[in-house]
C-alpha cells in the first residue's frame, strides 16, 4: 500500500509539471539571498500568479492556481496550509527548456533538494564538455549527488543511446529526479540510491558531480560538504571516481572552494592527488565569487571568497 501511495503521489506531481508546461509556466531560480530580499518587499507578501506560487514560494489563495492545479497539489502531497492561506512545498524551475521540481523555499529541511545558480553553471559546464570530440562515445554515465537530476538529464538528452545513472543518498532527490526525467520524456535515466559509487558496478565513460561544498551548522545534506572548509565531499568524489573511469573516460566535477590568503586549497589537493601519468586534468574558476553572504558565518573567518570551479579529469586510452 505504501508503494502504491508513493506511485500515486509521484504521478500527481508529474501531472502538476505537465499542467504547468501547458500553461506556459517558466521560472529562473536565484540565490537564497536574492529570494529572501525579493520576497521581503511589501508587494510580494502574497502570490498573485503561478511564478509567485511555484517559483517564489509565496502563500496564495486557491483561485490563483485554479481547481486543476490545486487538486494535483493535494494528490501530490505538496499543498501546505499556512493560516488562512495555502503554499506549495515544492518549486518548479526552468532549465534548458525543461521544468524541474525541487524543494520549496526556504530549504531548511535536512532532506531538502536544492536548485539554484550553481545548477545552471553545472549544466552549462556539462553542455560545453559534451560539445568536445572526446565525449562523442559516452555509453555509460553517472551523476553523483544528483539532487533534482539536472546533470543526469542533460547527459541523457545529449546522448540518448547512453545509460545514465543518477545517484544520491537522499530518497527525496531520487523521487524528484524520476519525476523530472519522466516530465522531460527521457527513458535512459535510472535513479539509484548510492553513497558515491558504492552501490554501482563497472566503469563509466563520464562521471559528473555537483556536490555540497559549504560549512553548515545544521549538517543539512544538500549544503554540508564536510571536511576542511566544506571540501570533504568533493575530495571523496575525486578519489572514488578516478578508479572507476573507463579508458578515455572523464570526471567533470563542479564545486565551490573557500579561498584563503594562502591560495586555493582544493587545487593544492588536486595536484597532490592526480599525479598518475594516465590522468590528464584541467582546472578552472568558472566564477570567482559566489555566496559571499556565507563569509559572515562561523568557520569562514579566514576565507576571502568562495569560488565556483570546474575540475575535469580524463583517463588516457592507454591508462589502466
Amino acid at each position: 500500500m505504501h508503494s502504491e501511495q508513493n506511485t500515486a503521489r509521484q504521478q500527481a506531481l508529474l501531472g502538476l509539471g505537465q499542467a504547468l508546461e501547458r500553461q506556459g509556466y517558466r521560472f529562473i531560480t536565484a540565490t537564497p539571498l536574492t529570494h529572501e530580499r525579493v520576497n521581503a518587499r511589501a508587494e510580494n507578501q502574497q502570490a498573485r500568479d503561478l511564478a509567485g506560487v511555484f517559483g517564489w514560494s509565496r502563500p496564495f489563495a486557491a483561485p490563483v492556481v485554479g481547481d486543476e492545479l490545486l487538486e494535483l497539489m493535494r494528490a501530490g502531497g505538496v499543498l501546505v496550509q499556512q493560516g488562512q492561506q495555502l503554499a506549495s512545498a515544492v518549486r518548479w524551475s526552468s532549465l534548458g527548456g525543461k521544468l524541474f521540481v525541487h524543494s520549496g523555499y526556504p530549504t531548511v529541511q535536512t532532506d531538502a533538494v536544492f536548485f539554484g545558480p550553481d545548477t545552471y553553471r553545472f549544466v552549462r559546464a556539462i553542455d560545453a564538455f559534451l560539445g568536445t570530440p572526446a565525449t562523442s562515445r559516452v555509453s555509460r554515465a553517472v551523476d553523483i549527488c544528483c539532487g533534482a537530476g539536472p546533470g543526469a538529464l542533460c547527459i541523457a538528452q545529449a546522448r540518448p543511446a547512453a545509460q545514465v545513472l543518477a545517484v544520491d543518498i537522499n530518497p527525496r532527490a531520487l523521487e524528484f529526479t524520476r519525476i523530472n526525467a519522466a516530465l522531460a520524456g527521457l527513458d535512459n535515466v535510472e535513479a539509484h540510491y548510492s553513497d558515491l559509487l558504492k552501490n554501482l558496478d563497472g566503469e563509466f565513460d563520464l562521471i559528473v558531480a555537483n556536490p555540497p561544498y559549504m560549512l553548515d551548522a545544521d549538517s543539512r545534506a544538500y549544503r554540508d560538504g564536510g571536511g576542511e572548509l566544506g571540501a570533504g565531499l568533493s575530495e571523496a568524489i575525486v578519489e572514488a571516481a578516478i578508479g572507476r573511469l573507463a579508458p578515455g573516460g572523464s570526471l567533470l566535477l563542479y564545486t565551490g572552494v573557500a579561498m584563503t590568503a594562502a591560495g586555493d586549497p582544493f587545487l593544492a589537493y588536486v595536484k597532490r592527488t592526480l599525479s598518475d601519468a594516465s590522468l590528464a586534468w584541467r582546472y578552472e574558476e568558472m566564477d570567482p565569487d559566489v555566496f559571499g553572504e556565507e563569509l559572515l558565518k562561523p568557520g569562514y573567518e579566514q576565507v576571502e571568497r568562495i569560488a565556483a570551479v570546474v575540475l575535469t579529469v580524463t583517463r588516457t586510452a592507454a591508462g589502466v
